[in-house]
């Protein structure tokens, strides 16, 4: 069966290559690849929720800054396989499981562009799994990180909470529930503009919500317990590593209501080649913004790259 690519929203050239590959345990995975550039591959490590489509418009830059790129879709979103007979549940019982991605993500590369010069771009869940694969060896020679999730917005007091209720829902196999309180605001295609979370602009918005609206597939809803207490976890142990040894960029908004502000401080501050950028005015989606935010965020990104190259 060959592999999707929806062009009538993706915005970007149609890709050299889109693949379907299976991780170690089976999963079956959604990968695009764009043809490899004189400056190399930028390996773009999506959020939660996010698609290859989504991607679109960042691959058209990138491609035009001379660089080749690629695009996943994590385990449990876009086209890859997901909870079965729960499709808009976001999940997974381990943020381990994702490595399992990265590594065929890796493969997929070596294959693709065996000597080529790869890069990392990588947003919000996307940075916290980035974090640990480039920590546990996955190679590039730069990382660039939007709105990394190395923490999440919640009380200390809210994290007991939710360890505690998930510890005895999965006593009773009822720790694949939505989290709490789950509204609208995980509904991309009908969450209205004035109240998201992700983008100041409109129009990107409006774009954004197209492509799952159009296809129904591409959809997906809050995360389950599980994949909450899993993130708390992952982000805990994230925290106690060193960073690794990589000049690294990253960018957080002065609107940022979704993950940590005082977790990336902290970890850029302790990052001897990092570099933060705050962005005035912006929300959780650097790369999704407004025009005057989105382009110097993607061009302090290539601008690492190109400083990189060997």
């Amino acid at each position: 069966m060959p592999t999707p690519f929806f062009a009538d929203v993706a915005d970007a050239p149609a890709p050299a290559q889109m693949r379907w590959m299976h991780a170690e345990d089976g999963v079956r995975l959604r990968i695009a690849l764009w043809p490899c550039g004189p400056k190399g591959m930028v390996a773009i490590f999506p959020g939660r929720t996010e698609v290859i489509e989504k991607y679109g418009r960042v691959v058209t830059e990138v491609l035009a800054q001379g660089y080749g790129a690629a695009v996943i879709d994590w385990r449990g979103q876009g086209l890859s396989d997901r909870v079965e007979n729960r499709p808009l549940l976001g999940d997974v019982a381990d943020f381990a499981f994702y490595q399992r991605d990265v590594a065929t993500y890796s493969a997929a590369l070596d294959a693709f562009a065996p000597d080529a010069p790869r890069f990392v771009l990588a947003h919000s869940m996307g940075g916290c799994i980035a974090l640990r694969a480039l920590i546990e060896g996955f190679a590039a020679r730069a990382v660039s990180f939007s709105a990394p999730m190395w923490g999440l917005r919640l009380s200390n007091s809210t994290r007991r909470a939710v360890v505690t209720m998930t510890s005895a829902l999965r006593l009773a196999r009822l720790d694949l529930r939505e989290i709490p309180g789950a509204g609208v605001e995980f509904r991309l295609w009908e969450n209205p503009f004035d109240t998201n979370e992700l983008t100041g602009d409109l129009e990107t918005y409006a774009w954004m919500q197209a492509q799952v609206q159009r296809h129904h597939e591409l959809r997906l809803g809050a995360p389950s317990l599980r994949w909450l207490v899993a993130a708390l976890t992952e982000t805990r142990a994230l925290a106690h590593l060193p960073p690794p040894d990589l000049p690294t960029y990253c960018g957080v908004g002065t609107r940022e209501v979704l993950v940590s502000v005082d977790a990336i401080s902290a970890r850029m501050a302790d990052w001897p080649k990092g570099r933060l950028r705050v962005f005035d005015g912006a929300l959780h989606e650097l790369l999704m913004e407004r025009a005057d935010i989105r382009g110097p965020f993607l061009q302090d990104s290539l601008a690492l790259f190109a400083a990189n190259q060997d």
